[in-house]
């Protein structure tokens, strides 16, 4: 397991920064190259779609664990 990795992101023309274990960072990747799109672009998608009381981190995490999970379902 690796420990959480800071990595700057461009959010709505605002940078910031954003830590998470290598596996979340490496399967945002993937569904960055899937999709044709960059992380920022995730990022943002990920920033405008999430309930206020949840941190972007978290909000991060929870997208790759349901993309992953709606797979596995065949979803």
């Amino acid at each position: 397991m690796s420990r959480p990795r800071k990595h700057s992101l461009t959010i709505g023309g605002h940078r910031t920064s954003v830590s998470l274990e290598d596996d979340f960072w490496a399967g945002l990747r993937e569904i960055a190259v899937e999709r044709g799109q960059g992380i920022n672009e995730i990022a943002t998608e990920i920033d405008a779609a999430r309930d206020r009381e949840t941190g972007l981190a978290t909000a991060m995490r929870l997208f790759v664990l349901r993309h992953y999970r709606d797979r596995a379902m065949g979803l």
